[in-house]
């Protein structure tokens, strides 16, 4: 934003002032809106009108009363991304094994070993690092698949946490993979949408999270009929993981023939899958989450080539970076990498994809993934305002030349001055708010050593 540190705290205290009144108005002026609006493209030295949680109105020289003015002149005007899929409440373990060779070796020192060890503070800890660090880094929506709902106390805290921070929040719940544990869940998700999630029009949203086969966890875990009908009985969506190979192949078709896939299903990673899997899975509408821990190449090709845009997703912090920008150019390169071997003769004929498809993928790809493609994605009057304020003037960025290609190939978090969740200012000035980071710091470190030093359970 084109404005000195004290306009800029006169600025967030104007608007801290009306937090609470719904007609409150802010007017961005002269920025550079990429609204990933199939309909309304990029508009240039054009205005963006808040009111209240919500987008008003998009248009160049808009005339507005009563409105707290930020002059966005110099910067680029962009929605919030969304992560489709991040394991939340590893976050205090994060890059722990960072050169970690396959998933099995993941599994084996995280989900069976310092899983087991999580009290319901933990879980609150991480998630909270998790959703802050996602918030910093222009992550307005965030999937948590809480995977380490031992009892539930643990979902609670997982729940709270997303909600203390106020991000916009996507819980997907499920039980652990090893060790004791409550066996409340699935149960226990008609508890969570009664206490936590009872209105249409909040925050924080339910999914149910399972896994593809019992190969890992056994079959309590693992998508089929049955967990399907608890889902559709609470009218949540699902998201389903560890989703590659044959055994996952052979459950796709299993779930289409009855008749369980569709546009509320989402299969995340969906590598080394068959033809006929992916077929499947594009005739039912169902959603893919992709980027991952898992070794085989991200299957953007195979998912476009049925129809299927997928969202993007951070996976794990123990092994991975904890920001979109870093996805997005990671899975441009390997696509580009696939296409430039297909014309050597080498794996078939791949068009590449753009800059634009990638943020797309991250953007309003990823909220249709996540079940809030109407609400949230793009900058759409009508849409709740979640919305990032990127500098294009930063020593990274200057001169602004195409708006997408600076947002994915130049940008990064330092970039980033302002972050707005349903009209809120959560990051503004480059700073997160309301976060007292020794106090944070003191928690995360005491947590981690509680979780490194005790034993297994």
């Amino acid at each position: 934003m084109n404005t000195d540190d004290t306009t800029s705290a006169s600025l967030l205290e104007q608007l801290r002032r009306q937090s609470t009144d719904p007609r409150r108005r802010i007017l961005f002026t002269g920025a550079t809106i990429v609204t990933m609006d199939p309909d309304l493209g990029i508009l240039h030295k054009s205005d963006l009108l808040v009111e209240g949680e919500t987008i008003a109105a998009i248009g160049p020289d808009l005339s507005v009363e009563g409105a707290v003015v930020v002059d966005a002149s110099g910067t680029i005007l962009a929605p919030g991304l969304v992560d489709t899929h991040r394991h939340a409440w590893e976050a205090q373990l994060r890059r722990i094994m960072p050169d970690v060779d396959d998933l099995g070796g993941y599994v084996m020192t995280t989900l069976a070993g310092y899983a087991t060890i999580y009290r319901p503070e933990d879980m609150y800890i991480g998630t909270k690092l998790a959703a802050l660090t996602a918030l910093d880094s222009g992550i307005t929506t965030m999937l948590d698949f809480s995977h380490n709902s031992r009892t539930r106390e643990h979902s609670d805290a997982a729940i709270e946490a997303l909600r203390d921070t106020g991000i916009r929040g996507v819980h997907a719940s499920m039980g652990p993979h090893f060790g004791d544990w409550d066996r409340q869940w699935p149960a226990d998700l008609t508890r969570l949408k009664d206490q936590y999630f009872s209105s249409d029009d909040q925050l924080l949203t339910l999914r149910m999270a399972t896994l593809a086969t019992d190969e890992i966890a056994g079959p309590v875990l693992a998508y089929g009929p049955e967990l399907a009908r608890t889902a559709a009985d609470l009218g949540i969506g699902v998201s389903v993981d560890a989703v590659f190979g044959k055994a996952s192949s052979e459950a796709v078709l299993s779930w289409a023939e009855h008749g369980i896939l569709g546009p509320d299903v989402t299969l995340i990673h969906s590598t080394g899958l068959t033809t006929e899997a992916w077929k499947a899975m594009g005739e039912s509408g169902t959603t893919v989450a992709q980027i991952g821990l898992e070794t085989a190449i991200p299957a953007v090709d195979e998912a476009l080539a049925v129809g299927i845009r997928p969202g993007l997703s951070i996976d794990v912090e123990v092994a991975l970076a904890s920001d979109l920008f870093t996805q997005m150019r990671a899975l441009l390169a390997i696509q580009r990498m696939r296409a430039v071997n297909a014309a050597y003769g080498r794996g078939g004929d791949l068009s590449r994809i753009t800059t634009h498809d990638v943020l797309d993928f991250a953007t309003l790809q990823g909220a249709r993934t996540n079940g809030l493609g109407g609400v949230t994605g793009s900058l759409t009057p009508g849409k709740k305002a979640d919305l990032l304020v990127v500098q294009a003037e930063d020593l990274n960025n200057m001169p602004l030349n195409d708006p997408i290609g600076t947002l994915v190939l130049g940008s990064d978090p330092r970039n980033i001055t302002a972050v707005l969740v349903n009209g809120r200012p959560l990051k503004w000035n480059g700073e997160v708010l309301d976060v007292n980071l020794p106090a944070l710091r003191a928690e995360v470190n005491a947590s981690r050593t509680y979780v490194l030093n005790t034993p297994a359970a």
